[in-house]
């Protein structure tokens, strides 16, 4: 929802996309819809936001083709991702996009307990975001020691001192952090080989894994998707879906929204769930995680 709502906040409108089969939103229909804009007299499309969805960083040759080909802006959500690649490319550089945003809150790879951090090349953009952080104030050396002006209406959103400290310890052990989510991945991928239950996406070496989603098609059990929620989290195995479409929620629907065609992320809501996936998951514990849904699912 944070995605989404931010453009609100912004006094746009947003305009959902499908998925691919990665979770990500699929960069060639928005391509498309880039060029049914262009068509138009008037251009409405400003810029495109997206998700590294799970921790899985977006295709980074298509981001630098869209932003090349339409001169369009790009921000990366990579609230998932800290500490995931492609290639040589980390998650949050910028390198094909304006702006990246990460969270640190306390489910996230890394925390500061809440906050989180924007990252960006351009000086224009970090000045502004600067000021607006700070109730939109700003400071040069040309004011009086004691001058500061408010040129824009801002926000008073500092992360504080103590949290950063906090980031900062966190930040030292990401890798390791985000290693240890990796061994537990590729440990889920080889579990569930030839089995009814598949990875969202398996092998993945530049993922940070916030998140480990399979999918299971349930028209097969004897049991619906929420039947099989609470039998999971009766044994204690904490599983999860991420997430409601957000044009299907309640608001988004008062404001319009809701028929929006997208049969990837339809299908994706019915089949898929995460499982637990976290530093100090112990290899006995993601044992008793996978058994308890293979017993689920051969009883059902």
């Amino acid at each position: 929802m944070a995605t989404s709502n931010s453009i609100l906040y912004a006094g746009a409108v947003p305009k959902f996309i499908d998925i691919g089969k990665d979770g990500n939103i699929d960069l060639d229909l928005c391509e498309d819809e880039i060029k049914k804009d262009k068509s138009r007299c008037l251009r409405l499309i400003k810029a495109i936001y997206a998700v590294a969805f799970s921790g899985n960083i977006l295709n980074q040759k298509k981001l630098q083709y869209l932003r090349e080909t339409y001169d369009i802006l790009i921000l990366e959500d990579c609230c998932h991702a800290i500490g995931a690649t492609e290639k040589a490319i980390k998650a949050g550089s910028c390198a094909n996009s304006d702006v990246s945003i990460f969270s640190f809150h306390p489910i996230k790879n890394i925390t500061t307990g809440e906050g989180g951090a924007i990252t960006t090349n351009s000086e224009e953009i970090y000045r502004k975001i600067l000021a607006l952080r700070s109730h939109g104030v700003y400071r040069d050396k040309t004011m009086k020691p004691w001058e500061y002006e408010m040129r824009d209406l801002g926000f008073n959103y500092r992360i504080s001192d103590i949290q950063c400290a906090l980031g900062l310890s966190q930040l030292k052990k990401l890798d390791r952090f985000v290693e240890r989510r990796r061994e537990i991945a590729h440990h889920y991928d080889e579990l569930f080989k030839n089995s009814i239950l598949t990875p969202l996406y398996s092998d993945n070496t530049g993922s940070s894994y916030h998140i480990y989603v399979v999918k299971l098609d349930f028209t097969k059990l004897k049991i619906n998707k929420a039947q099989f929620f609470s039998k999971l989290r009766e044994k204690g195995v904490g599983v999860q879906l991420h997430y409601i479409p957000i044009n299907k929620q309640p608001y988004y629907r008062s404001i319009g929204y809701g028929s929006e065609n997208t049969p990837v992320m339809d299908k994706y809501y019915e089949e898929c769930f995460s499982l637990p996936i976290f530093p100090t998951l112990s290899d006995k514990e993601q044992r008793y995680v996978v058994n308890s849904i293979f017993e689920l699912v051969s009883d059902a």
